[in-house]
């Protein structure tokens, strides 16, 4: 491979903030991340889970506890990390949270608690490192979207709505900021095998089935499937690539 080639895919000199980044697909975009080069700060509520992956990632990362519900704490979080860290180029609005009940169930406050994570945490974090972005001509944001972005499931009302703001929010944002050299795009896994994955299908083996059946590759992704293609959207190759949601579903989508 040409030097040029790997260039085209190379983070180095990059500094990236990752929400949710101690576990599952924020971990695992980390790793990928670290491994084309890119300086990682991880972002997460739980202060010992933050350690851990920051032991278990190594070299130049570094981790920060941090409510991204808490947004008047989003400037400041910010620019802590640029006066400790330096200048960030990356920003992965990965937090999540979930609640699966019918309509009747879930109450008001479970539907807000899953949009103040998703939609109001990942915008005051963005607010906050945005100017910063403009003011260096040089930034490229991502946000975690889903599968229910682009098609209904039952039960998921706030989950479904979170994700699928997600969409008019990196649109808009992509709009006005990619003048001043900023990117705005999502990635939107499909059946990817986390935790939260096994919690939904472990005691549900038709489910599971049923899932693996309108997937056509026949298999659920790993998370580092979705870690690099965030490397990707990131990355030099991708310089031409703005304002869209990528999916990264084994093919999910054109199963249903």
């Amino acid at each position: 491979m040409s030097e040029e080639m790997k260039n085209m895919f190379s983070l180095k000199g990059e500094r990236a903030v990752i929400t949710g980044g101690a576990t599952g697909l924020g971990f695992a975009m980390a790793k990928c991340m670290a491994a084309a080069g890119a300086e990682v700060v991880l972002l997460a509520r739980d202060a010992e889970k933050l350690q851990k992956a920051c032991e278990e990632l190594g070299g130049s990362a570094s981790c920060y506890a941090c409510d991204v519900t808490d947004t008047d704490r989003a400037q400041e979080i910010a620019g802590q990390i640029i006066r400790e860290r330096g200048d960030v180029t990356i920003l992965c609005n990965n937090a999540g949270n979930h609640c699966k009940k019918p309509i009747e169930e879930m109450s008001v406050k479970d539907f807000t608690d899953v949009l103040d994570v998703h939609v109001v945490g990942a915008y005051a974090l963005t607010r906050a490192f945005v100017p910063h972005m403009r003011k260096n001509q040089k930034g490229s944001i991502v946000f975690t979207a889903s599968m229910t972005s682009f098609i209904g499931m039952p039960y998921v009302m706030g989950y479904a709505a979170a994700k699928s703001a997600y969409l008019g929010m990196v649109r808009s944002l992509a709009a006005e900021v990619s003048a001043d050299g900023v990117r705005v795009n999502a990635v939107a896994p499909g059946w990817i095998d986390t935790p939260m994955f096994h919690k939904a299908v472990d005691n549900d083996p038709p489910r599971r089935q049923k899932i693996l059946g309108r997937t056509p590759m026949n298999r659920f992704g790993d998370p580092e499937d979705i870690g690099w293609a965030v490397v990707y959207l990131c990355s030099p190759a991708a310089k031409f690539v703005n304002g869209v949601a990528l999916p990264v579903d084994g093919g999910a989508l054109i199963g249903f």
